[in-house]
Order: structure tokens, then C-alpha cells, then sequence
């Protein structure tokens, strides 16, 4: 593991690195995306610059609500430190700020939460490499499996001898697959289908992986990102039985490339 690496004189985490290359890969395709659709290219920029200031807010703001006790005695610098994000609270907060930009570019529909959702993905995809590499805590429970590892040297260290489940691995991989997914089926869905179909599986990944990491039950025997995934799910299957009902959907288009 290696929380830091040194370049120059100076400290970088290794995570904040992994976290520029999701925003700057997510750009990438989201640029591509908007040349097929005959968009402003530039608007990728706008978009992931809105969701980059929103999600840190967020992520930042979610962490502190979950840690009051931990943080009340410095509230202000907890604000401001460079520790602590939170995944669901950096969906919400980037959510809202993409959806005022999207508002502000009269891109306010449905085919939005489309373009967001293999975006989405991916950015999670490569945020749990950073999670892997610097060894944050996000890793699972003592295990004696051949691929178990030890993260002694992370920012948020296992004991010495520990090996426990490598969870930001699978869930990189698992994510990078439902990335490489909604990509495929991007002309193939009607308006909606393809984030729906995001909010499905990707509460599905989280719902399963959480049986094997750390965080603690709140409820029924469930983490609190469990119930979160548990409601992306609900969410999700709703609208494609409703898509289902309403005539399918599939627009029957030629296979993406």
C-alpha cells in the first residue's frame, strides 16, 4: 500500500490521484457521448466541473453528518481537512450541482440522467483504486482466502499479520463491467433506461459487498449503504417495470460500439 507518493518535494495521496483520474476518464467519455449526440463538446468540461465541486461538497458534508461526534470539537476544520469523503453523499451533492447546470444549459430531462449513468460508473470504477492503493479502510473482513491481503502500511492500517477481503478490488471490477455495460446499451434503451438500469445494479454491488466489509448494522442487520442500495434498487426496478408496462424498453437500435 502506499497512502502517499513523493515527486518533487512534494506529498501526493495516492487516492486524490485515482480521484482526478475518474473525473478526467469520465471526461473523456463524456465527451465522446456528447459528440454523438451532435452536443457542444466543451459542455463535457462544464458537466464534470459541476459534478466535481457538487460531490466534494457533498462527500464532505455526508462524512461529517455520519461522524457529528467525532468532528463536533473542530467542526470548521473538519470542513475544510482533505480526509473523509463519503461515495453516497458525493452522488447527491454532484447530482445537484449537474442538475443546475443542466437546468442552466436546457439539458433537463430524462436523456441527462442517461449521459450521467456510465459516467457514474466508471468514476466509482477507478475511486476504488484509490481506496485499494492507499489502503483508507474501505477493505473487508479478516479472511483466509488465497487472494486475502494485509493493508499494514495503509492510511487506515490492519494489524500486523492480518489478511482481510480485498473489497475495492471487486469492486472496481464489478463496477468497470457495469460501466462497460451501460455504455453498450446506450442507443439501445428508451430515455430512462439506462440510468434505471444504473440504479439497479450498481445497489446490487454495494448491497452484496457490504456483507463482507466492516461497516456496522444499523438496521435489520443491514449497514446503512445497504439500505441505500436497497432503495437505488427499489428505485430503479420501479421504473423499468413501469418502462415494461409502458411499451418496453428497447428502441430496437443497431448495437453500439
Amino acid at each position: 500500500m502506499k497512502p502517499e507518493i513523493h515527486l518533487f518535494g512534494l506529498s501526493i495521496k495516492t487516492f486524490g490521484v485515482a480521484f482526478a483520474m475518474g473525473f478526467l476518464a469520465s471526461g473523456a467519455v463524456l465527451a465522446r457521448r456528447l459528440r454523438e449526440l451532435g452536443r457542444p463538446v466543451d459542455w463535457a468540461y462544464e458537466m464534470i466541473f459541476a459534478g466535481l465541486v457538487g460531490g466534494l461538497v457533498g462527500a464532505r458534508g455526508y462524512y461529517i453528518v455520519q461522524n457529528y461526534d467525532q468532528v463536533k470539537g473542530d467542526l470548521i476544520g473538519s470542513i475544510f481537512s482533505g480526509s473523509g469523503l463519503v461515495w453516497y453523499g458525493g452522488v447527491i451533492g454532484g447530482a445537484l450541482a449537474v442538475a443546475a447546470w443542466a437546468r442552466w444549459r436546457g439539458l433537463f430531462n430524462l436523456g441527462l440522467l442517461d449521459l450521467a449513468a456510465p459516467m457514474l460508473a466508471l468514476g466509482y470504477a477507478i475511486g476504488r483504486i484509490g481506496c485499494q492503493v492507499s489502503g483508507d479502510g474501505d477493505y473487508g473482513i479478516r479472511s483466509h482466502l488465497p487472494w486475502a491481503m494485509g493493508y499494514p502500511h495503509g492510511t487506515v492500517p490492519t494489524p500486523p499479520g492480518v489478511r482481510v477481503q480485498p473489497t475495492p478490488i471487486y469492486e472496481t471490477l464489478a463496477m468497470g463491467l457495469v460501466a462497460w455495460a451501460l455504455w453498450r446499451l446506450r442507443d439501445r434503451l428508451r430515455p430512462g433506461g439506462v440510468f434505471a438500469l444504473y440504479l439497479v445494479l450498481s445497489g446490487l454491488e454495494r448491497l452484496l459487498v457490504e456483507f463482507i466489509r466492516r461497516n456496522k448494522e444499523v438496521l435489520a442487520g443491514l449497514t446503512a449503504p445497504q439500505l441505500e442500495s436497497v432503495g437505488l434498487v427499489v428505485v430503479g426496478a420501479a421504473a423499468i417495470a413501469w418502462a415494461l408496462r409502458a411499451g418496453g424498453l428497447s428502441v430496437g437500435l443497431r448495437p453500439s460500439s
